[in-house]
């Protein structure tokens, strides 16, 4: 096993990584910005190095200065978390040409996952099933064939792509042209790549991934499914785990789609196969994410086991100290991914001083957070606060339980989705889990929330009423000293606060 080991990350996954290394007694090496600083992963690691400024390009994207840090610490191996290089094929190959062991798959699995198209390619010949649509980059007039071919509504994509960039929904003909130029050049100021390809467009599909672990001597496992068609404009919001909509046979088949996409592209360590599943229950691979993913904590908690602990474990050599009939699904798990933005505005990201922080707990919680109280959100990158996850013995309990832990969490000095989250869990179709990835915007657009200036003057007059009460002296029983108050009633500020509008002022 490694004696050290290089977060090339920050935020929540570098605390979770930097976790995991200290309960295997490895020490850990954090590396941080000009705004990370004072960051919490820098303060928890063993070390930390300083890689330059805020830019990504300049700080966590740079990989000689990545690399340089882990010379200087002395660390064996890096674990890039997900996003910045976690998915970077030549930053794999450039530590391995240092001597650094890089906690993930391959390069050559990575070169052949990352992209789309010749991912769709090996999986064809795979024989996985696909969505119907092209192998390879087209150019615009292979595109309008095609899609007359196959029937509209398409969608393009990005062969480089991932998280919504370079993707354009078509629904006729007249509207292709257009769409294919504004892919491109998208995926070109994205990815630096504007090879874009087409496919069948699935009306209203679930998005159900499979997570799949394999060592260095040939064993592959998928670890059961995760539910992830809570998005919105193609990002993830809410995952869970098992889905609803999956019995013991269709994850057997999907499970073993997913190792055998694995296996026929030598890949090891821990990976993502994402399906879409139609109305039939039919499934379509989609892509492989060759990292860890953000969502990972709903199938740490229905398996029992540790998903950075064996990674760590794979990448060291050992084989998998299981086999796929020893992996068994107890209960149910839900994640919300909490940002620092505000519903009330497009979402728009919420930089600033956190200048209260209340974290819920208790049964069945557990909170991945990357923060604390009187930090300073960065605008620089991604603004993921933490992950808040609860989990029941079904799914019912999983949502009472997440309900009662969004009640309980509170965040001051800047906004946060949180609302957004309060909205969902009521939401009749999800609790009769009637999902589809579009479920998330037509809920926006069936239930549009806003508090305009002359709306909110009344709670903002509440809440300051409300903050004076709570200063002042507790009426105390005379007996003992004891101020009164009912078991188990929040106080007065507290109960004005969860207004979901003002939830964040």
């Amino acid at each position: 096993m490694f004696n050290k080991v290089l977060i090339a990350n920050r935020g929540e996954i570098a605390v979770r990584v930097i976790r995991a290394c200290r309960e295997m007694k490895i020490s850990t090496v954090a590396v941080f910005s000009d705004v990370d600083r004072a960051a919490l992963h820098v303060t928890m690691a063993d070390e930390a190095y300083h890689i330059g400024p805020a830019a990504a390009s300049e700080s966590y994207l740079n990989v000689p200065r990545v690399l340089e840090a882990a010379r200087r610490s002395g660390a064996e191996a890096i674990h890039p978390g997900y996003g910045f290089l976690s998915e970077n094929a030549r930053f794999a190959r450039a530590c391995a040409d240092a001597g650094i062991k890089f906690i993930g798959p391959p390069t050559s699995a990575m070169e052949l996952m990352g992209s789309k198209t010749r991912a769709r390619q090996a999986m064809q010949a795979a024989g996985v099933p696909f969505v119907p649509g092209s192998a390879k980059g087209l150019s615009l007039a292979e595109a309008e064939a095609l899609a007359a071919q196959i029937g509209f509504p398409v969608m393009i994509k990005a062969a480089a792509g991932g998280g919504g960039k370079g993707m354009r929904l078509v629904r006729t003909a007249a509207e292709l042209k257009p769409a294919f130029e504004t892919a491109q050049s998208e995926a070109l100021r994205s990815f630096n790549d504007a090879e874009v390809y087409l496919e069948k467009y699935i009306e209203n599909p679930r998005h159900i991934e499979i997570q799949v672990l394999a060592d260095e001597h040939g064993n592959a496992v998928y670890l059961g499914e995760r539910e992830c068609s809570v998005q919105r404009r193609h990002q993830k919001v809410i995952e869970e785990a098992p889905s609803a909509i999956v019995d013991e046979d269709m994850r057997r088949q999907m499970g073993a789609v997913a190792v055998q996409a694995a296996q026929s592209a030598g890949y090891t360590n821990a990976g993502t196969v994402e399906f879409l599943v139609d109305a039939q229950r039919s499934f379509f691979f989609l892509e492989m994410n060759t990292r860890l993913q953000v969502e990972h904590p709903v199938t740490e908690l229905v398996t029992g086991l540790d998903l950075v602990h064996l990674q760590l474990q794979v990448a060291a050599g050992e084989p998998l100290p299981f086999r796929q009939e020893d992996i068994r699904l107890r209960g149910h798990a839900l994640e919300c991914r909490i940002y620092a933005e505000d519903p009330e505005n497009n979402f728009f990201p919420s930089p600033g001083k956190i200048s209260q922080l209340l974290r819920p707990s208790g049964p069945g919680i557990r909170e991945d957070s990357g923060v604390y109280e009187g930090w300073t959100v960065p605008l620089d990158y991604d603004p993921m606060l933490s992950k808040l996850i609860a989990y029941g013995a079904d799914r019912n309990a999983a949502i009472a339980r997440m309900r009662r832990a969004l009640d309980e969490y509170f965040v001051a000095g800047i906004k946060t989705n949180l609302p957004l989250f309060r909205r969902i869990l009521d939401h009749p179709d999800f609790a009769a889990a009637r999902l589809d990835t579009g479920f998330l915007d037509r809920m926006l657009a069936d239930q549009p929330q806003s508090l305009g200036p002359a709306d909110g003057l009344e709670e903002i007059a509440a809440v300051g009423a409300a903050l004076f009460a709570a200063t002042a002296t507790p009426r105390t029983n005379g007996q003992n000293g004891n101020a009164q108050h009912k078991p188990g009633a929040p106080s007065a500020w507290k109960q004005v606060a969860r207004s979901e509008g003002l939830r964040n002022e």
